[in-house]
């Protein structure tokens, strides 16, 4: 099979695919969040990190003001030609998500699959939750969804998804290359296989996370004047079943309020 070295995220295409099947429990979820843990109807949502769109032109079909931003271009242009083609503003932006600041405030942000672990020092983190806590209103709320280190029981080191549409077929599998707690990394191999009825190829890159335990994630936020955890959930999205966060937690959905 023909191999490109490649950023997964220039291929918003590909990667829209394998991520953007999952949708529904994010978006219900997101929107149960909005009804139980804000002083009031929700009308504005900003995703930093917002890739592809796949939730924020969905939820800007429910009526509510949407943005976003991303650092790659070729992410933000198919998220605003995918909000133009559903009659809604071209609302998203290059930026960096650690050094930003929105022209005005919204009532709910949210980050579900785990970009935060991109922004790899503790001045990028500390930057991105200031950035957030300003660019939300007081009495809004930061939906954020972190894959922890669990301290216990033995941590998930390799993921794989599949989906396909039409006749294009992605299988996309992440594995853990390298972990060192001490210096605070996770570097994972991953590949996309691509399947057309006229090529099959592979694209290959290499990423790197920032790692937190629980302790250390809640370290981070009393670090940021105006944030304050509410309630944490995992990744089943199930608003019934908070999670307490011990040494074994590993999934988390952090709902952080605004002052």
């Amino acid at each position: 099979m023909e191999e490109i070295q490649g950023d997964i995220y220039d291929y918003p295409k590909y990667y829209d695919l394998v991520y953007g099947s999952d949708w529904k429990a994010e978006f219900d979820f997101l929107l149960a969040c909005a009804e139980r843990f804000l002083d009031r109807p929700v009308e504005s949502v900003f995703e930093p990190a917002c890739g592809t769109g796949r939730l924020l032109y969905r939820l800007g079909k429910t009526g509510l003001q949407v943005a976003g931003n991303d650092l790659n271009p070729k992410a933000v242009a198919f998220c605003n030609h995918r909000l133009a083609r559903f009659g809604l503003p071209e609302t998203a932006v290059v930026a960096d998500m650690a050094d930003f600041r929105l022209s005005g405030r919204v009532d709910l942000g949210f980050n579900m699959i785990n970009s935060f672990r991109h922004l790899n020092t503790d001045a990028l983190a500390v930057g991105h939750l200031q950035c957030m806590a300003r660019a939300i209103r007081s009495g809004g709320i930061y939906v954020l969804g972190i894959h922890l280190v669990p301290l216990t029981g033995d941590a998930c080191e390799s993921e794989a998804w599949s989906a396909t549409r039409g006749h294009l077929t992605v299988n996309s599998d992440l594995w853990l290359t390298e972990r060192k707690l001490e210096e605070r990394y996770e570097e994972y191999a991953m590949q996309y296989d691509i399947y057309t009825p006229s090529r099959q190829f592979r694209i290959c890159d290499q990423l790197r996370f920032r790692t937190y335990t629980a302790d250390q994630f809640c370290q981070l936020i009393r670090r940021v004047d105006g944030l304050n955890v509410e309630a944490v959930f995992d990744f089943q999205y199930d608003l019934s079943q908070p999670v307490h966060l011990d040494e074994a937690t590993e999934d988390a959905i952090f709902i952080l309020r605004v002052d």
